[in-house]
C-alpha cells in the first residue's frame, strides 16, 4: 500500500511539473496586462498612454506591434517612475505634451489620430 501511495505521489508531482510552466506564463501574462493598466497619475500621460496603445492596436501592422509595444511600455514604466519622484513630477504634463505632439506627427502616416 505504501508503494502505490508514493507512486500516486509521485504521478501528482509529474502532473504539477506539467501544468506549473503554463501557470506561471498565465501568471506573466496577467503581470504584463497590469502593466498596460496602471495609471502614471498625470492625466495627460495616461490619456496618450491609451491613444497610443489604442492605435496600435488597431492601424499598426500584426508584424511591427510587438515593437511598438515594447516601446510604449517601456515609456509606461518610465513614466510611472518618474511620477513618483517629486522633483520630476512637476515636469511630467510638459513632457507628456511634447511626446504626444512628436509621436503624434509620425503615427498619424498609419493613420492614426489623435
Amino acid at each position: 500500500m505504501c508503494q502505490a501511495a508514493s507512486k500516486a505521489a509521485a504521478g501528482s508531482s509529474a502532473n504539477w511539473r506539467r501544468i506549473l510552466p503554463g501557470i506561471t506564463g498565465l501568471a506573466m501574462l496577467a503581470g504584463v496586462t497590469s502593466a498596460h493598466a496602471q495609471s502614471t497619475g498625470i492625466a495627460v500621460c495616461d490619456e496618450f498612454l491609451t491613444k497610443y496603445d489604442s492605435c496600435v492596436a488597431s492601424k499598426v501592422p500584426a508584424e511591427q506591434r510587438a515593437t511598438y509595444k515594447s516601446q510604449i511600455d517601456q515609456m509606461r514604466k518610465t513614466w510611472i517612475d518618474l511620477s513618483k519622484n517629486p522633483s520630476t513630477k512637476a515636469t511630467m504634463e510638459s513632457t507628456c505634451k511634447q511626446t504626444m505632439d512628436t509621436t503624434k506627427a509620425s503615427l498619424t502616416a498609419l493613420g492614426c489620430t489623435f
